[in-house]
This record gives structure tokens, sequence and C-alpha cells, in this order.
């Protein structure tokens, strides 16, 4: 194998590394603006924050699961695939506001139509996730 191909692979290796601390970097910062900004899903972001943690910095990851506020809905998900039950009765009430505020902000009858579905898929789904 080549030398420069080597050095290629590792800038890839690097480059792939970057993208996914960057990433859960921001979806770290957007889950806490989250925590108090109640149209921002804290959970969803924390969970990719620890994903894109996992593969990039263990001490991150870690300082993540072991925080008092942020580390519980991460592990519950991890350990159980469950969502706390407040926690989730706040993102169902969370998801249909966004989704009326949306809809009614809208000014085409067809994505009107589509916001609908899309909540009502949403919402489907989400309730299939088992509550703790």
């Amino acid at each position: 194998m080549k030398l420069s191909s080597i050095c290629r692979d590792s800038n890839l290796h690097f480059s792939h590394k970057a993208f996914w601390f960057i990433l859960a970097s921001i979806a770290l910062i957007l889950g806490i603006i989250g925590i108090f900004l109640p149209l921002l899903p804290t959970t969803p972001f924390l969970l990719l924050a620890s994903a894109g943690f996992m593969r990039t910095s263990p001490r991150m990851n870690n300082w993540l699961l072991t925080h008092s506020s942020l580390g519980p809905p991460i592990v519950e998900w991890q350990d159980r695939k469950t969502i706390k039950a407040s926690i989730k009765k706040k993102a169902q009430f969370m998801i249909v506001v966004s989704f009326i505020i949306s809809i009614s902000l809208a000014p085409i009858v067809w994505v009107k139509v589509l916001l609908l579905v899309l909540a009502i898929i949403l919402l489907y789904w989400f309730s299939t996730i088992p509550s703790s």
C-alpha cells in the first residue's frame, strides 16, 4: 500500500471523527437550549449528541451520561428503550402545538394537508415507544 493512500485514509478517518464530533456538539447545544425553549425537543438532541460522542470522545460521552440533568433520559433510552412518561407527555404536547402553529401559518392547502399527515404519523410512531 502506498503512503499517499494511508495518509488519505487517515484523513478520511479524521474527517469522519470531526464530522461526528461537530454534529454531537451542535446536538448538545440544541438539547441544552431545548431545556429552556419549549418548542425545541431536548431528548432527541441529547440522544444524537451521545451517539456522536460515543464515536469520537468517550470522555464527553461519559460526562453526558453521568450529568445529573442531561444523563438520565439518555441512559433510560440506551438501557430500556423507554421514555419517561412525563417527558413523553410534554413531547406529545409540543408536537401538537408545533404542528398547529405550522399548519396555521402554511399558505398553501396541500402543505397544510401534508403537515397534518406528518403530525399524525409522528404522533402514532411516538405513541408506540414504551413509557416508563
